[in-house]
């Protein structure tokens, strides 16, 4: 069985910090171009290989507890 995982960040409540960007082991997550209602580029994912596996280290650091993370198990055939 793959383990693959996907983010979502609340964009409204998202700072800009840059932590969970840093902290991502794949590299699937950016500043997004966009401005939130705050003023901050928000954390945004971006993974056009699908290589996000859910280890939710983006999670654990994010200061204000904007991101959700789902993992997914798919079978191998």
């Amino acid at each position: 069985m793959a383990k693959k995982g996907y983010v979502e960040i609340d964009s409204d409540r998202c700072k800009g910090c840059g932590l969970c960007i840093n902290a991502c082991p794949q590299h699937v997550l950016r500043f997004s171009d966009k401005f939130n209602d705050k003023g901050y580029h928000y954390a945004e994912l971006y993974d056009p290989d699908d290589k996000c596996p859910g280890c939710a280290f983006c999670y654990y650091m994010c200061p204000d507890v904007c991101i959700t993370v789902h993992r997914v198990t798919e079978e191998r055939v």
